[in-house]
């Protein structure tokens, strides 16, 4: 298997690289290598492939119709949805029950744990006060005008080194006290904090994805994550205070009730707010982000197998990372400060009930995805890019957003994608391998929908309703795609 494999791959370069004129290949025209590589590995398109596309199409319309017009728990309607999907696929119906439990089970695994953990570490920040504190250091040293953009710039700083769904439970606090605090639009404040960390985690390591292309296209991560902030920089200011602006002008969303109790802070008797000082309230926030840190930079800088390297990542685990932060805040902003046990254990336990819809829904997402992915809808969007002639970054970018409207998955979409386009980039310089990572990753990010888990988060975060989700998350993140499409596209016409 290896060796046929690498034959193709020569095979492949050997027929790009020396085409028949004896010029060497532009860099830029290479899906005709894609195409080798594909039929190579792929069988023809079956009446099964057009099977799974209409399938898609019906879950994803089910599930919009029973959330939109029957009004039904979005968690029910995506299971209903789900068994639409599979039934038209031709799935026996144990197998897509058995489909929606792991992939439920999965997306739960990974972040159900993290959401409970910021869910926690919020509700201490904001009824210690110190996200009051925090807030109001940050209101002394802007206006309402540079308000957006310092969130965004907050937002970049707190997520770069953590998954978006650790970063956004610790953002979330944040940005209702800063809307409530600053008598501005929520998505005013909202959608630049939440363009920042999306925008981060779709083009820069140490994030899963942009990892993932790196090593498969063996990119450089170091040229890669330098192009990945001069294309990051003018998504975030597209997609977060110029758009949020723009949206908030022309979509009212009031704070939802259940979350804005949650994130109240409390006052003492006199009515001033006795909140910890800002030196702790900025530490207990960034402390996750210290440790995960970290971790990437023993992987990056320090011996595999030493002490010191095991330590730093068991710390920078993000399940550890932020247990350890709500630890130090129970003892920084509760028990040191006076606070009694009885209240702190109350904060703690009141934190969780409001998350519960959250976390069923996210389940849910995460089983549609897996239902498609078991399906095999993977290899059919593969096929679908056999016959297409088109430049080698465009085509990388296309599959991508191909795969994410299909699966949900940002992880499996840059996954797929880089193993399709791995074997053509052998004679491509690093710098071109960056870019196609770079491209993959914002491809990944296109249009995210009813089966993604953020979108599901988001929703359920701020109270929206279905259209407002879409205009809040699903617009935002192709603001960022396309962005990203459009600067790698430049930047590969530019350094070749």
């Amino acid at each position: 298997m290896t060796s046929r494999r690498g034959q193709t791959s020569k095979r492949t370069n050997q027929q790009t690289d020396k085409p028949a004129n004896g010029q060497t290949s532009h860099p830029f025209h290479l899906a005709k290598g894609i195409s080798v590589h594909l039929t190579s590995t792929l069988a023809a398109w079956s009446a099964h492939d057009t099977r799974l596309l209409i399938a898609c199409a019906l879950g994803l319309a089910s599930i919009i119709v029973f959330i939109s017009a029957l009004k039904l728990a979005p968690f029910l309607s995506i299971l209903v949805g789900t068994f639409v999907a599979g039934f038209t696929a031709s799935l026996p119906l144990e197998a897509v029950a058995s489909a929606f439990s792991k992939g439920a089970g999965g997306i739960l695994g990974d972040v159900g744990i993290i959401i409970a953990l910021g869910a926690m570490l919020g509700a201490l920040m904001a009824e210690s006060g110190a996200a009051d504190r925090l807030v109001s250091t940050i209101l002394d040293h802007s206006t309402p005008r540079t308000l957006p953009w310092l969130m965004a710039l907050v937002a970049i700083i707190i997520g770069l080194p953590l998954f978006f769904e650790v970063g956004l439970v610790m953002m979330v606090p944040i940005i209702f006290v800063m809307a409530r605090r600053s008598k501005q639009p929520i998505l005013r404040i909202a959608i630049p904090a939440l363009a920042g960390m999306t925008t981060l985690h779709a083009l820069l390591p140490p994030h899963p994805g942009p990892l993932i292309a790196v090593s498969a296209l063996h990119a450089d991560l170091g040229i890669t994550m330098g192009l990945g902030f001069i294309i990051a920089i003018p998504a975030v200011i597209l997609a977060g205070p110029v758009y949020g602006m723009w949206l908030s002008r022309r979509m009212h969303v009031e704070e939802p009730e259940e979350m804005g109790k949650l994130f109240s802070s409390k006052v003492d008797e006199n009515g001033a707010l006795d909140a910890p000082s800002f030196g702790i309230s900025l530490l207990t926030i960034l402390l996750p982000v210290i440790l995960m840190l970290g971790r990437t930079v023993a992987k990056l800088a320090i011996q595999p197998e030493s002490l010191l390297f095991d330590t730093l990542n068991f710390l920078g685990e993000p399940l550890i990372a932020l247990g350890l932060t709500v630890l130090f805040a129970i003892v920084a902003l509760g028990w040191s400060r006076g606070m009694p046990r009885e209240r702190v254990s109350g904060i703690l336990r009141k934190s969780l009930p409001p998350i519960c819809a959250l976390l069923l829904t996210i389940g849910a997402g995460g089983g549609l995805k897996q239902t498609l992915v078991v399906a095999g809808i993977s290899t059919t969007i593969g096929k679908i890019a056999i016959g297409s002639h088109m430049p080698l970054i465009l085509l990388a970018w296309l599959i991508a957003v191909a795969l994410r409207q299909a699966t949900g998955s940002a992880t499996v979409a840059t996954t797929t994608t880089a193993g399709i386009i791995a074997p053509v980039v052998a004679g491509l310089s690093a710098t071109h391998n960056s870019l196609l990572a770079l491209a993959i990753g914002a491809g990944s990010v296109f249009f995210c929908h009813v089966n993604d888990a953020g979108f599901w988060m988001i929703r359920e975060y701020f109270g929206l309703q279905l259209k407002q989700t879409v205009y809040v998350w699903s617009v935002l993140q192709t603001i960022v795609s396309v962005v990203g499409l459009a600067l790698t596209l430049v930047m590969w016409g530019v350094l070749t």
